[in-house]
């Protein structure tokens, strides 16, 4: 059994084989496998191909028997190219860090740190002193998640732990008592927003929830909130953001994801049809809230146990659709 592990799942080929006892081989793919057909006389139906994305004209997909994810999110895979008898899994884990990030990004839009580091000089310390403003806190303050999955629910902990009312937009999720204080039906959107001074965008992309954040629905926010988004771009629709950012119809925005991204290894894009980047009321980051050094041992020790399990013949973890579907 061969293990191709493509673009930037590559680079973690020594996080997975210290990991993996089957004694399957490594193979390194380029980006561009993800979605090029170049490599794929190499692939054959025992093996196992890692990619955070994956597409094949009609009729044009190699036989293999995994595909494993090696994250959460299933959009950038076209399930209709993936062989009929090959297994999709996916992985988390990385809702520890995107938690980490998300109070991070409201105590700094509360305390702005940077700003008061960045004033302060030897000259400059004295009037500071003096004439020092005060700054927000976030206890009291409301936090409304837009889904309550793993994210919802980590970041969910961390706001109790700093004393903020929470609540969560979900169709499906049963939190544990005392979590959130209320859950609204995704239909009961527009009724949440006003209440909460951060909104955070952690729900999957989906057609029902692509453009969710759209005009209308970001006028129903309170014009001191805060979109924060560390889950696909494409829910806020680019340019009803973008507007309502510039005209303050909303304080501002923290934003990890965006509405373009380079495919191949040279190509250079920009992140958005928009200057998101030129407006003052804007944090951007480049789609790092998950990216810790921590989080790649967690994930590829998981897939390593799996694809053990699949060379065992055990039924596998993190299934997100089986042989045969």
């Amino acid at each position: 059994m061969n293990i191709f592990l493509v673009g930037e799942a590559a680079t973690h080929a020594e996080k997975l084989a210290s990991r993996l006892t089957c004694g399957a081989a490594i193979v390194p793919l380029p980006r561009e496998a993800a979605h090029a057909a170049d490599h794929d006389g190499r692939i054959g139906p025992h093996d196992v191909v890692v990619s955070l994305r994956f597409s094949r004209p009609p009729g044009a997909t190699p036989a293999f028997r995994l595909l494993h994810v090696p994250g959460a999110g299933l959009d950038g895979i076209d399930m209709s190219s993936v062989p009929p008898g090959a297994t999709v899994c996916n992985v988390f884990e990385h809702e520890i860090p995107i938690a980490e990030y998300v109070t991070l990004a409201m105590l700094e839009w509360q305390i702005r740190l940077r700003d008061l580091a960045a004033r302060f000089t030897p000259r400059s310390w004295s009037d500071l002193y003096r004439s020092r403003p005060p700054h927000a806190e976030l206890y009291g303050k409301t936090l409304l998640l837009i889904g309550l999955g793993r994210i919802g629910r980590a970041i969910a902990t961390r706001a109790r732990a700093f004393g903020m009312r929470v609540l969560a937009v979900d169709g499906y999720a049963q939190p544990p008592a005392g979590l959130v204080d209320r859950v609204f039906a995704p239909h009961e959107l527009g009724e949440a927003l006003p209440a909460a001074e951060f909104v955070v965008i952690c729900c999957p992309l989906t057609e029902d929830t692509r453009g969710m954040f759209h005009a209308g629905t970001l006028a129903r926010m309170r014009r001191d909130a805060v979109l924060i988004n560390v889950s696909r771009a494409e829910i806020a629709r680019e340019r009803d953001l973008y507007e309502a950012l510039r005209d303050k119809v909303i304080a501002g925005a923290i934003l990890d994801v965006w509405y373009r991204y380079p495919k191949g290894a040279d190509d250079d894009v920009e992140p958005a049809s928009l200057p998101f980047l030129d407006l003052p009321n804007v944090i951007a980051t480049p789609h790092t809230s998950a990216w810790t050094v921590d989080l790649p041992w967690r994930r590829y020790g998981l897939i390593a146990a799996n694809i053990d399990r699949l060379a065992r013949g055990e039924a596998l973890s993190n299934v997100v659709r089986p042989p045969g579907r």
